[in-house]
């Protein structure tokens, strides 16, 4: 893998340190999540953060673990890292950081004390709710480490006060039950019991959320480091808080171990694809501990149906996990209804509310026979896909529907955004995209293609599909291509001045990246042109993938930043998507245009935000900071997806 690793420049400065965060996942869901200083920026930053009945019900459990130093002269060295709703930081121990690595996708810290070095490493037992926190004297000694326990009990998206519920902390034999939801076990625990008032975390504060809460200190450990190689460790775990996990130390080897696997099972042709295929791992998890799912970003998001299927090929069959694959796929296949897959919302309801994400379903099937010859599965699905058809061709949710005239899909409600654009500031849809979408068009002919060719594999007659396809890829060649140079992104869009429904319609030539699919699909309905490409690349491409849209556009928002609203409403506008790098650079390969160069920008990126993966966004213009998640599933997919493909 790409070696991660900062020195004290980096570790010393809170700014370059603070931005910088790593993610532990622990498989089903949960995981442990901070920062290179070891500063909590985040509301979602925590040692122990635990999954609900669905990946995005999570709750933060343990918060931090806060190191002291009693040195023989008996001063006494505080290693943590707080900040304060006054502005402090204190404790600054990020400034005695020598070292922080990323080995084998865990994190370690090293601290200097004058000769003293103290290491700190940290991992999740794989498959369940626990993590293991290992300090090991390197150089020095003897000294005396305490352990300071800060916690809380509540909703990953939300703060606990002090002004509410004392946390109930219950005594064991080696540490406590907290909340009796979760478990701490280490060595010289004495109980405390008070509120830490106002912690503060910045990047809520950029968001525009509430950016503070209070912590219960319930208590420290505490263990003597006499020699180089002592250590003084702590687990906590969720769930069968009776049921005991191995030794920390055990635990550790055992993530590294692991990690180990995952990377080789994947086969990777060179260290950034080692390091995407264990950043993919993150992200496939076992809900309830038995079905295959996916979380589609890190800290906040869920299952999501669209973001899953976009994101299948990389996660699943990149990596040597088609067995898996084939799992999922016929899970979600049970989901359909009236010809639309269920989308997980992260409020734990199931929602049918995407017209992209049932012909990504579509996709993620015929790739995955085409690539592992799988045709038992094609044949299975087969029926659930063909009533996809029906229902789109007979009318089904939302207004979508196929346009007899044409052939194409139509979609669109009034309140609805249904494309993958979906983002909306105070209910109101902020790119409705109602009419006939460029990239839900060529995900449909695309997805009649694909099927007619697993029916062909089973045997069976295919005229039909035949010709709705070669119907819908001719309207599709005569009505997309615009006089601006580049495609359509909607067709019999409502005018501006008309509501949903009203008489007037129009074809929306706005330079979105949406296009780029119909290039880039193995059944895409174009063939590439290399001056409408360059166009878009003009006006699309950043380092970090294409924008949402050009920047010569009314509408065009430069910088994702500011409150809930704000951020929503230039979500689309601008901001730059990586995972459209995926599309982007099929479509080059198909017009035989070279795409060396293309993956410099985002490659470094592996070590600037969410170490080790790629985030969610990032700003429409320079430098193309990275925003959203830090740690994002089809990001990652699909960047691993085409570096694969190129080999």
């Amino acid at each position: 893998m790409i070696d991660i690793h900062f020195g004290p420049q980096v570790c010393g400065e809170l700014t370059s340190a603070a931005s910088r965060e790593w993610l532990v996942p622990d498989g089903v869901g949960g995981y442990a999540m901070g920062t290179v200083a070891g500063l909590r920026t985040r509301r979602y930053h925590g040692l122990l953060v635990v999954p609900g009945e669905t990946p995005a019900s999570r709750r933060v459990g343990l918060v931090s673990l806060d190191p002291a130093v009693t040195l023989p002269s008996g001063a006494r060295v505080r290693l943590g890292a707080h900040q304060w709703s006054s502005g402090d930081v204190d404790p600054r121990g990020f400034e005695l950081l020598e070292r922080f690595d990323l080995v084998d996708g865990l994190p370690r810290w090293r601290w200097r004390i004058g000769a003293v070095v103290i290491e700190r490493e940290l991992a999740m037992l794989p498959g369940r709710s626990c993590v293991a926190v290992v300090h090991r004297l390197v150089a020095g000694g003897p000294v005396r480490l305490e352990l300071s326990a800060a916690c809380t009990w509540r909703d990953a998206h939300g703060e606990r006060r002090a002004d509410g519920p004392t946390p109930q902390v219950e005594a064991v034999a080696d540490g406590a039950v907290v909340e009796g939801a979760y478990r701490l076990a280490g060595p010289g625990w004495t109980p405390e019991g008070q509120w830490w008032l106002g912690v503060h975390h910045r990047e809520e504060a950029n968001r525009g959320l509430h950016p503070d809460e209070d912590l219960w200190y319930a208590g420290r450990f505490a263990g003597e480091l006499e020699r180089p190689g002592d250590t003084v460790s702590v687990r906590a775990w969720a769930g069968r808080l009776d049921d005991e996990p191995p030794p920390a130390a055990e635990i550790v080897a055992a993530a590294r171990r692991r990690n180990r696997r995952v990377v080789a099972t994947a086969k990777p042709a060179d260290p950034v694809e080692a390091t995407l295929a264990l950043a993919a791992d993150a992200f496939v998890v076992r809900t309830g501990g038995t079905a295959v799912d996916v979380v589609a970003g890190y800290p906040w998001f869920g299952a999501w149906s669209r973001d899953t299927m976009i994101s299948y090929e990389g996660l699943f069959l990149c990596t040597g996990r088609a067995d898996e694959g084939r799992e999922l796929l016929r899970a979600y296949a049970a989901t359909l209804s009236e010809g639309m897959l269920a989308n997980t919302a992260d409020t734990g309801r199931v929602e049918y509310n995407t017209v992209d994400g049932t012909l990504w379903f579509l996709h993620a099937v015929s790739r995955h026979v085409t690539v592992t010859g799988d045709t038992d599965l094609g044949d299975e699905l087969l029926p659930a896909l063909r009533s996809v058809i029906d229902a789109h061709l007979a009318g089904t949710r939302y207004g979508i529907a196929v346009d007899p005239a044409d052939g194409l899909l139509t979609q669109g409600a009034p309140g609805t955004a249904l494309t993958w654009m979906d983002a909306r500031v105070y209910g109101v849809p902020v790119t409705p995209r109602t009419g006939k979408p460029v990239e839900v068009n060529a995900l449909w002919i695309n997805g009649l293609a694909g099927l007619a060719e697993l029916t062909e594999l089973a045997g069976q007659d295919t005229a039909e599909l035949r010709r709705r396809h070669g119907q819908a890829t001719a309207s599709f060649r005569d009505r997309f291509p615009a006089p601006s140079g580049w495609l359509h992104d909607v067709l019999d869009a409502p005018a501006p001045a008309y509501p949903l429904g009203g008489a007037a319609l129009h074809d929306d030539d706005s330079l979105r990246p949406n296009q780029l699919l119909a290039w880039s699909l193995p059944f895409a309905p174009l063939e590439p042109d290399e001056a409408t490409l360059r166009r878009v690349a003009a006006g699309l491409l950043t380092p970090l993938g294409p924008r949402s849209l050009a920047p010569d556009s009314p509408e065009f928002v430069g910088r994702h930043r500011g409150g809930p609203a704000e951020r929503d409403g230039g979500y689309h506008q601008g901001t730059v998507w990586p995972w459209l790098l995926g599309p982007y650079v099929d479509a080059c390969r198909r017009g035989k245009m070279s795409v060396d160069d293309v993956f410099v920008g985002i490659e470094s990126h592996l070590t600037e935000f969410g170490l080790g993966s790629v985030s969610e966004t990032a700003d429409g213009l320079a430098p193309h900071a990275a925003t959203g998640c830090p740690f994002q599933a089809w990001s990652v997919a699909e960047l691993l997806r085409v570096r694969r493909k190129g080999q």
